[in-house]
């Protein structure tokens, strides 16, 4: 198989889980994250390093860590909101830590309790405990909100690059955009992402778009045009942000996945056995509805992916 030309980054064991009120068995997780890992995905987002009072769904992660390091070839993702959780995510042996900083201070407040300039010393903490005992660990920040917020409405374009500076600045590996709300729209994706990758360069990183208003996939698409080439998505299009309300639905991953390989765009992920892996989600999670046209509606007659 050639070398992916994007990297879909499978974020439903977090986002999605920690969207949902009831809290998958963590056997079925690890069935889940097992299918995933079949379905040939790279990246995966395993959980979330919260106290377990807020986030039950979470109690597990360090376990679920543990059980997605046995998959060779795969970068082992999870969340952490401050420096605790980073502490105990570098423990529990992730390859890359996610640190959510808003945009959006109204967002951050309700989200992590911290004004956004509160959250960038929390990232120059994690940076500095990294480099100290963890040299490997990539750490990212997704800018939640970069594109508008429920909360506070309309986000500053300068406020988001603004931001997204510092993070690289406090020595961050990447910094990505987060579509928190689900109210971008492509124009808007190609512009942001064209400015984020004219200040960091390399350093910019991952479009998170989320389909509420059923932009997600064109939004994806806008940011491959202005070069992103790592792409969040959850299967099912599992998930949303329990503080931002009405956010629901991420990018459904198997849909994402068809439209790139359609385009002759390789992914690496057999999209016969993404959509196998909707079987152990559904199976810890009955009566979740999930999306998605693509599993809906079947693989063409004759379909050959990319790769």
């Amino acid at each position: 198989m050639k070398t992916p030309d994007v990297l879909i980054s499978e974020v439903g064991p977090r986002d999605g889980l920690q969207s949902v009120k009831a809290t998958m068995p963590t056997a079925d997780k690890l069935r889940w994250i097992d299918a995933l890992a079949v379905a040939g995905l790279r990246e995966i987002e395993v959980g979330s390093f919260v106290p377990a009072r807020l986030l039950p769904q979470m109690a597990d992660v360090a376990e679920v860590v543990r059980h997605a390091l046995t998959h060779p070839g795969i970068t082992v993702m999870a969340l952490a909101p401050n420096l605790r959780g980073a502490q105990a995510a570098i423990a529990a042996g992730v390859h890359k830590v996610t640190l959510p900083v808003s945009a959006s201070p109204a967002h951050s407040l309700a989200n992590v309790r911290k004004t956004p300039e509160a959250m960038l010393d929390e990232v120059r903490a994690v940076v500095a405990l990294r480099n100290g005992q963890a040299p490997d660990v990539q750490v990212e920040v997704g800018l939640s909100t970069a594109f508008g917020c429920t909360l506070q409405g309309a986000v500053p374009e300068d406020d988001v690059i603004r931001l997204g500076v510092a993070c690289a600045e406090a020595g961050v590996d990447e910094v990505g955009l987060s579509d928190t709300t689900g109210m971008a729209n492509p124009a808007q994706v190609r512009r942001l992402f064209n400015r984020l990758r004219a200040e960091l360069a390399g350093k910019a990183g991952a479009a998170h778009m989320h389909n509420t208003r059923g932009l997600g996939l064109a939004n994806c698409l806008a940011a491959y045009d202005a070069g992103v080439r790592t792409f969040d998505a959850s299967l099912g299009g599992l998930g949303g942000c329990p503080y931002a309300p009405g956010a629901s639905g991420n990018v459904v991953t198997e849909d994402l996945v068809f439209m790139f390989e359609a385009m002759g765009i390789r992914t690496g992920v057999d999209l016969n056995r993404l959509m196998a892996a909707r079987a152990p989600l559904q199976a810890g999670l009955p009566g979740e509805p999930l999306y998605g046209m693509t599993p809906e509606a079947g693989l063409p007659k004759g379909w050959a992916p990319a790769w």
